[in-house]
């Protein structure tokens, strides 16, 4: 998330309470979890297992619960108790949760020759742009942004929460939801089937290429980028921060972990699980997911088992 206008390290230390170390003449511009952080970005650490990995990190500034590390030089840290708490006051301030009185915000902006069907939730930050048609009961959520010529079939939701928890079991709760900040944008001449979902960045943006088509009931989990025209079919399954390259062709019931790249023009047959990255060009089966000549192969000599076990036993 980038803030409306850069802020100073004494004003971010106030609003959380933070003791500092560093060079102060830091100016923040944003605010970003670990797998996202650009130059200028604000992020959060919590566990000395990843001190050196935020401190390392592209990000000027860090929040963290120890005064006892080497910060590199022209880089700020603000020291607090409980740094995700931290996090959570400053996403909490520049983005406060808005009532919504109508359906359709006053502040959404919608492009020419875009239909709008009844029922239709389109909240506060939303852009929608030309000849697109939105079908009932979809619900566009806050931030979300939509190119030209996007089709959303009826019961869909975009920008909803991402599934990111931070987790500790030396509280009462021991999982504590990561507030997201972030954004969907949906490219030009996407088509979104009935009943999909698609989650919003934590800290920074969810995108859907250019002419992909999804089929009904496909998830997509926060931080994915999807590339240019792939194809999607019912009950897909993409984790948090996956990249999928442009024309990749998931068929039906396929589950995709989380922060993996599958490479451009792949093919992943049905019901199969994704749970590392795989090259593009090639066409994969099964769980985990290989060539599919290699595990059809497999399965032939699966099913010979019994005929060879008998044949040893003889």
């Amino acid at each position: 998330m980038k803030f409306p206008a850069p802020v100073s390290v004494q004003w971010i230390a106030a609003l959380i309470n933070a003791e500092t170390a560093g060079n102060t003449s830091v100016q923040v511009t944003g605010i970003n979890e670990i797998h996202k952080v650009e130059k200028g970005d604000l992020v959060f650490v919590d566990h000395p297992k990843y001190y050196d990995k935020c401190l390392g990190s592209d990000a000027d500034a860090i929040i963290i619960n120890s005064g006892d590390v080497q910060i590199p030089e022209g880089k700020i840290i603000f020291i607090v108790d409980d740094p995700f708490e931290a996090y959570l006051r400053i996403v909490h301030h520049f983005q406060p949760a808005a009532a919504q009185s109508a359906s359709i915000s006053s502040d959404a902006v919608i492009g020419e020759n875009t239909v709008v069907m009844p029922n239709v939730f389109i909240g506060h930050h939303v852009t929608i742009g030309d000849n697109c048609t939105i079908h009932p009961n979809v619900s566009l959520l806050p931030y979300t942004r939509i190119g030209n010529n996007v089709v959303v079939q009826a019961g869909s939701v975009i920008g909803s929460d991402a599934f990111y928890y931070n987790g500790k079991k030396n509280r009462d709760t021991w999982y504590k939801r990561m507030e997201s900040c972030g954004s969907v944008v949906i490219e030009d001449e996407v088509e979104i089937g009935a009943g999909c979902t698609i989650d919003r960045g934590v800290t920074a943006e969810t995108r859907i290429g250019k002419g992909t088509k999804m089929d009904n009931m496909v998830h997509i989990g926060h931080d994915v980028t999807v590339g240019k025209n792939c194809l999607f079919a019912a009950q897909v399954g993409i984790g948090g921060g996956t990249v999928i390259e442009e024309g990749v062709v998931l068929w039906g019931q396929v589950g995709v972990s989380k922060t993996l790249t599958i490479g451009a023009n792949a093919v992943v047959l049905a019901q199969s699980g994704v749970p590392s990255s795989l090259k593009g060009g090639k066409t994969y089966f099964g769980y985990p997911a290989e060539e599919a000549s290699v595990k059809r192969r497999e399965l032939v000599w699966i099913k010979r088992i019994p005929e060879l076990w008998k044949k040893v036993m003889e």
